[in-house]
């Protein structure tokens, strides 16, 4: 197959310390999301948030910025509308705290009968979701989450060792609260597709890690007379151009939907083409770091111990 980067030679381990810092701010803007989450504060979805979504199929196609138009002169600003494939649906998402949520579904359609009379329509559906649903999904999503990570450190575990299963759990987590505070930043909504896109993220981030480790095990197997930072470095830049290869396929099919998706997946996508690329980061620079920080501390624990018996 045709070599897209040849023979590097990036001292990956050098940069870890940088690489710890820019990973610390990443998280801390995660954490402060998490907090923010379970505030209320943040810009969540009423899939968490609670209130209600009115499904319409019109005769005829229309045009969206037309229907933000007439819910923002009826008092419907913060509303968000969404057009379907063919552009006779639209579904109409409103949250409890911005619209009273009183008569809301037939708030929608008195809205649309009157500024659309010529286009008549059709209620396909109405879902409505009390706050006390909203915190039971929140809850259940963090338990999602956190299950997760934990079979991802029984599965390093049992396939590699304990402290590569507690690595990858970290730049795991890493990924997921490196891609919640860039929603904060950016004042996305927090639905429950963006906990979709944050557990494949995991899985895609736990892929890539793996074959980093796994040619980490192998070279220390091969190359015992190296130190282990140049074995790491020597591992990842071995696989470098394979990561490459597999990030840039997943991301142009990531940019396709982001750009071709429509409305419904714009957010789903923009949170997996950053996990994606924050998944990769934190393979080279957080997970393989921490493997080299941990064996480090323990190599210099045993050999302080071992000091000190010889001169007791």
């Amino acid at each position: 197959m045709i070599e897209i980067l040849g023979k590097t030679q990036v001292d990956f381990v050098a940069w870890r310390r940088i690489a710890f810092i820019v990973s610390s701010i990443l998280c801390l803007l995660g954490v402060v999301s998490i907090i923010q989450i379970g505030r209320g504060a943040a810009n969540l979805g009423i899939d968490f948030a609670g209130g209600t979504s009115v499904q319409l199929k019109f005769s005829r196609p229309v045009d969206l910025g037309q229907v933000r138009t007439l819910l923002a002169e009826n008092g419907l600003k913060d509303s968000e509308p969404q057009q379907f494939a063919g552009g006779d649906r639209i579904m109409v998402r409103s949250k409890r705290a911005e619209s009273g949520q009183v008569g809301m579904a037939q708030r929608v359609q008195d809205i649309f009968s009157k500024g659309l009379p010529d286009n008549p329509f059709v209620v396909e559906g109405t879902n409505e979701v009390g706050p006390a649903i909203g915190k039971d999904l929140q809850r259940a999503a963090l338990w999602a989450i956190g299950i997760s990570l934990l079979g991802i450190i029984a599965y390093i575990a049992w396939r590699f060792e304990f402290k590569f299963g507690v690595a990858a759990a970290i730049a795991t987590l890493h990924d997921v609260l490196a891609v919640l505070g860039l929603f904060m930043i950016l004042n996305r909504e927090i639905t429950l597709l963006i906990v979709t896109a944050l557990l494949t993220l995991a899985g895609y981030s736990l892929t890539d890690t793996v074959v980093v480790f796994d040619r980490i095990r192998e070279n220390l197997q091969g190359r015992r007379k190296e130190s282990l930072g140049e074995v790491i470095n020597i591992s990842i830049n071995e696989v470098l151009s394979r990561t490459i290869v597999t990030s840039l396929t997943v991301l142009l099919v990531l940019l396709a939907l982001f750009l071709l998706g429509g409305e419904v997946l714009h957010d789903f996508s923009l949170a997996l083409i950053a996990g994606v690329c924050i998944g990769t980061y934190s393979s080279w620079f957080v997970a393989s770091p921490i493997v080299y920080e941990w064996r480090t501390w323990e190599r210099a624990k045993v050999q302080a111990s071992a000091k000190a018996k010889a001169k007791g």
